[in-house]
């Protein structure tokens, strides 16, 4: 058996391996991101893994998925996300912020599939003690669930292999040590290698793995960008920890829909589901406030109301401050530029807040027209009564641009008591079926908008 030690440079952000340092990565173009680390690798690095027949092409048509099942987590919020369920042989990564209920949230996926499943739980961060500790305080037991608590991913893969589980679960992959490399835990070619093994172990034994990682103070997860890549799916945690609520959001899915998202309340009990996040995002909504609107944006194939609050006042600084609360900042800095050239709402000298109510995160265009309505409300102290919702996207010439899924937003909105829904003109097309109980108002352009909320 032969050793061979070599010192690379690694890029933290995409994992490209060179031999001099770079100051800027050749492959991702990242800026002082190459970190020197020392690889020491053996002539029988991979014998670990499973040995592979070899595999012949098969057409795609012959190929039957009639059996295949889904393993159902027991919560329809994080099934949702997955697309239905856990697939077999697949790889999840799940990450968030320290405390945010990763491992509640896996223990009580293991509380659910412990059922009628054999699930193996690695920890490299707790000790057995502990995770029967966290387990009481969900008050399940099970003779199905297998605890290991370990950090060699050698041994692990080897447990994996002569037990066979149905599901297994790492916590955490940072945690994680090859033997064959020369190198910290939580380091770039340590994830990489401790992934691609899981990866292997995965596909030729076909037994999903559920893997947490960490994030960085970005918000990202922590490793190369290459741990994602390797992945199937990766579920990202979002919320304050400080609060109760918390949004599990899928950033990538080749068994499913990236746009899907499930909301979960923390409680003593652990992550109980919501099955009504509109109601809970517009609760505790203030009365004849100015500066206060509702709109509904599309997670997925589930519409969502939410509550934007815009703030504009007067500045005691020479350059008036721009902050934004689950709203894109570029994107509110176009907003405010159209609203100068377009509304006649010159707001060059005062600061402008915008904040989106509970948490949530809004990425879509439709949202345009509810945070444009927001800020003229407080800028020209008028209110937006509380029974009108709001939304279309908004062009560079002010004009009101159709959005999807409108039909869709006016059923939700006319659940929650809406009884007027301004919109853009050109998705009244769209509607296949008749509204009732709830009265359209479309408009052409921002100026329109206003007009028919101040009229009202």
């Amino acid at each position: 058996m032969q050793t061979k030690i070599r010192d690379v440079y690694v890029c933290v952000n995409c994992g490209f391996e060179c031999g001099k340092w770079h100051g800027k990565c050749p492959s991702c173009g990242q800026w002082n991101s190459m970190s020197e680390e020392t690889l020491e690798t053996k002539s029988t690095k991979f014998s670990r893994l499973p040995p592979q027949k070899p595999d012949k092409p098969t057409k795609i048509c012959e190929i039957s998925v009639e059996f295949e099942k889904r393993y159902k987590t027991g919560s329809s919020e994080l099934d949702r996300v997955l697309g239905g369920g856990i697939v077999r042989g697949s790889l999840i990564l799940v990450g968030g912020d320290p405390g945010v209920g990763k491992s509640t949230l896996l223990l009580q996926i293991c509380k659910h599939l412990s059922k009628n499943l054999n699930i193996l739980y690695v920890s490299g961060e707790e000790t057995k003690r502990q995770i029967k500790l966290r387990s009481s305080r969900l008050k399940f037991e099970s003779k199905n669930l297998y605890v290991m608590s370990q950090t060699y991913i050698d041994n692990i893969i080897d447990e994996i292999q002569k037990s066979k589980p149905n599901v297994v679960i790492i916590d955490s992959i940072q945690t994680m040590i090859c033997k064959e490399i020369n190198s910290i835990a939580g380091s770039v070619t340590q994830v990489r290698e401790c992934t691609n093994s899981l990866v292997n172990v995965a596909k030729s034994l076909d037994i999903p793995i559920v893997i947490v990682g960490h994030v960085n103070k970005d918000g990202m997860i922590a490793g190369p960008k290459v741990l994602e890549h390797v992945v199937d799916v990766v579920l990202h945690f979002e919320g304050d920890k400080r609060l109760s609520y918390r949004i599990l959001r899928c950033i990538k899915n080749r068994y499913g829909s990236t746009n899907e998202i499930g909301v979960f309340k923390m409680s003593n009990d652990g992550l109980c589901e919501v099955e009504n996040p509109s109601l809970m995002l517009l609760s505790g909504r203030p009365q004849n406030t100015p500066g206060t609107c509702v709109t509904c944006v599309m997670e997925g194939s589930r519409p969502i109301l939410a509550e934007i609050q815009g703030l504009v006042t007067k500045t005691n600084f020479g350059n008036p401050r721009r902050m934004s609360t689950g709203f894109d900042y570029n994107r509110l800095s176009l907003l405010l530029a159209i609203l100068e050239k377009r509304a006649g709402c010159f707001l060059g000298t005062l600061d402008t807040y915008i904040n989106v109510v509970g948490g949530l995160r809004l990425e879509e265009p439709s949202a345009d027209l509810c945070v444009i309505m927001a800020l003229i409300s407080s800028f020209r102290d008028k209110i937006i009564k509380e029974d009108i919702i709001v939304f279309g996207e908004i062009g560079l010439a002010g004009e009101l641009r159709s959005v999807p899924n409108a039909q869709e937003r006016i059923i939700e909105a006319q659940k929650l008591g809406f009884s007027k829904c301004v919109m853009p003109f050109h998705n009244l097309k769209t509607l296949e079926k008749p509204v009732t109980n709830i009265e359209i108002l479309a408009a052409k352009n921002i100026r329109e908008a206003f007009g028919f909320l101040m009229s009202l």
